[in-house]
């Protein structure tokens, strides 16, 4: 990835100043739990759902283990179709590749689809480098850019601001981009879906450049899946001449059966409806029907990493319906920036490392940034299990390293802190290997009851900064044992 927000300090420290904001946990409070209880209900009506469930989680398995097979098979397919397919490894190729493509058109301005890809890359940015501006069409992307703000949310990005915020954003912010809000303008939804509508409006009839990401990509036929609510897709998609859709390569999908089974499970797991309003499909170019040019940068940026891990690799199933955000206590407290990712919340805690590494303080922290109590895993689309992995990565942390592929091998890097973690499990693994040391060990802890402290000093801060320390008993219990039974186990044979 391209890096952690600028400044972002670690997870405990940002979630330690976004819980003390009363209007964002109030604001994600109602948000999260009125999308909670949708999606339960739109699930329930679904009598075969575990089966679909085990379903996706199958096939995207099975095109993980053969992604190169479809990576290959889908760039034929598109370029077939009249696409032309780029490869980009990192976040600087594909924004590089994006800039070129766009500056080859003569266009100062593009209009843009919804896309975590494009926000993971940074590419409003190296766009606006470059002296290209991007403009976000999506309601609540446009409410993020305007505010000039943050994503919180993969689903709803501006779930932590409230009508009466984005009122004040609109009538403060929407004249340096293009037409001002109304005169007058209230905080009713209908009036704030207008002045954006109306603001939008003329980018789409203008622009002449359109970007996207996809939910799907099908290698069989070279088909592109975007799934929306607003129709602002469906115009990116449509109107402009040329259409540069960037994508991970997660993305992909066998078969255009395989597409059924998603189509199912993402609307009700994520906007709990039983389909989108919006699914738009495109195969390449056709005459007189669409853009007339279209590309397809194929994004890497530490998925091929992830791929190497047979643990963290089922974070790449992720079909971004955020349900395991609105269902998690942790995100709901602290909100989406806390992350210091575009990638938040359990998702984003598994997800963000795998991609960046665990090398910042950012990321090392992340997969502690839950209570492991699997209401992710109980609601996730493609069984991912997130508690799983959210394990497996503090043990990388702890053990100091970061797995990443090398060609066809698998190295080691060190990372940085939890060296006091480390002493202490080893310290814990030589003494439960040496009974007689445990022993002694046990009855000094006793003998010195009294003195020990309620909390723990320095790093152990973090774990005993809201609990007590357990009390020590008065005497172990093998003491206890070898007092009250004369050493006998109760068959007769003494200990």
């Amino acid at each position: 990835m391209s890096g952690t927000y600028l400044g972002m300090p670690a997870f405990p420290k940002a979630a330690h100043e976004a819980v003390h904001d009363a209007t964002l946990r109030g604001n994600l409070r109602h948000a999260t739990h009125t999308i909670r209880a949708k999606r339960a209900k739109a699930v329930a009506e679904v009598s075969d759902w575990d089966a679909l469930r085990e379903a996706g989680k199958r096939i995207k398995d099975h095109t993980l283990r053969h992604l190169d097979r479809y990576l290959v098979r889908l760039e034929e397919s598109v370029t077939a179709a009249g696409g032309t397919v780029h490869w980009a490894a990192d976040a600087d190729e594909a924004n590089r590749i994006v800039a070129d493509l766009v500056k080859a058109t003569g266009e100062s301005e593009v209009v843009k689809v919804k896309s975590m890809a494009t926000q993971e890359i940074g590419l409003n940015e190296a766009l606006e480098a470059e002296g290209i501006r991007a403009y976000e069409t999506d309601l609540a992307e446009l409410i993020v850019q305007l505010g000039k703000d943050r994503p919180s949310h993969i689903l709803v990005p501006a779930i932590h601001r409230n009508r009466g915020e984005i009122r004040d954003i609109f009538r403060k912010e929407m004249s340096e981009w293009g037409r001002p809000a109304p005169e007058g303008l209230t905080d009713t939804p209908a009036e704030l879906a207008e002045a954006a509508r109306l603001h939008l409006r003329e980018k789409f009839l203008r622009a002449k450049v359109g970007i996207s990401g996809a939910n799907f990509m099908v290698a069989e036929t070279g088909t592109l899946v975007v799934v929306e609510s607003e129709g602002n897709g469906r115009m990116c998609l449509t109107l402009p001449e040329t259409l540069i859709s960037v994508v991970g390569i997660e993305k992909i999908l066998p078969t255009w059966r395989d597409l059924e089974v998603f189509l199912q499970t993402l609307p009700r797991s994520s906007t709990a409806e039983r389909m989108n309003p919006y699914t738009t499909m495109w195969t390449g170019t056709t005459d007189g029907d669409g853009p007339s040019t279209f590309h397809l940068v194929l994004l890497d940026n530490g998925r091929t990493d992830t791929l190497a891990d047979e643990v963290g690799r089922q974070a790449l199933r992720c079909i971004r319906c955020s349900a395991c955000l609105n269902v998690c206590p942790v995100y709901e407290r602290a909100g989406g920036h806390a992350y210091g990712s575009v990638y938040p919340g359990p998702i984003g805690a598994i997800l963000s490392p795998q991609l960046r590494g665990v090398n910042s303080e950012i990321d090392a922290s992340l997969p502690y940034a839950s209570s492991l109590c699997g209401a992710c895993y109980d609601v996730c689309p493609v069984a991912i299990d997130i508690p799983e992995v959210l394990v497996h990565l503090r043990e990388r942390v702890v053990e100091g390293g970061q797995v990443t592929a090398n060609g066809n091998k698998v190295v080691l890097k060190p990372a940085k802190g939890h060296a006091a973690e480390r002493a202490a499990m080893r310290a814990a693994r030589w003494a439960f290997s040496r009974p007689g040391a445990l022993r002694a060990g046990q009855r000094l802890a006793s003998r010195t009851r009294r003195l020990h402290p309620r909390s723990l000093p320095g790093p152990g801060k973090a774990w005993s900064g809201t609990r007590d320390l357990p009390t020590v008993p008065k005497e172990p219990f093998r003491d206890w044992w070898q007092r009250t039974n004369g050493g006998n186990d109760g068959k007769g044979a003494a200990k």
